[in-house]
């Protein structure tokens, strides 16, 4: 069985982006430049732990603009990404091509599905990155093996929050927690974490 990993960065106060989508909070904001071992750990994550992502209609398109023509000159972890295989849940898209390298996503009308097909299949890992919309619902669904938050010392106030307000009391596992440079727009923590008692593997988040 393979894991399913959801991954997101989010503000002390729990919200994964501003009420209109903007990430301004994130590294990638503009504001202050990524912490270095972030770009090596997703390298390595890249690398060693997953062979598909999946993506939902919104993060595909904001993906596609900016990662089928990035290069390993301004972003390290370019080739492995634009390698793997990509999933996209749409209702409304026919077809999801990825940029002009000639290969194309994969559409599925039912995210949960699609995805507890793969966590079946034998090999590296999900990566879902983003689509807040399928992120909860595969919690919901007990899909999601692991949460991987790189947590930004700024508050929102308000936005849309990873973690659906009417999911309820969700228990969970500190994993590990690595300290990332502190400063403005930067992540100060990556933490993994997992629902307590599902074991090592499966941590339902």
């Amino acid at each position: 069985m393979s894991k399913l990993t959801v991954q997101e960065f989010v503000t002390i106060d729990g919200f994964a982006a501003a009420p209109d989508g903007a990430l301004e909070f994130m590294p990638s904001g503009g504001r202050t430049p990524a912490d270095p071992q972030i770009e090596r750990d997703q390298l390595r994550f890249i690398k060693d732990e997953v062979e598909t992502m999946l993506l939902g209609r919104t993060t595909y398109q904001i993906f596609i603009d900016h990662w089928p023509t990035a290069t390993t000159d301004n972003e390290i972890i370019a080739d492995e990404l634009n390698a793997l295989s990509k999933v996209v849940a749409s209702r409304t898209l026919d077809h999801a091509p990825w940029g002009d390298r000639g290969d194309e996503a994969t559409i599925v009308r039912d995210g949960v599905e699609a995805a507890a097909a793969l966590r079946r299949q034998s090999g590296k890992g999900v990566v879902v990155w983003g689509s807040l919309t399928l992120a909860q619902s595969l919690m919901r669904a007990g899909l999601v093996d692991e949460c991987q938050l790189y947590l930004c010392p700024n508050v929102l106030g308000a936005g849309k929050p990873l973690f659906a307000p009417d999911a309820g009391l969700q228990a969970m596992r500190l994993l590990e927690a690595t300290r990332l440079r502190f400063g403005r727009g930067s992540p100060a923590l990556c933490a993994r974490g997992g629902r307590p008692g599902s074991g090592e593997r499966h941590n339902v988040c």
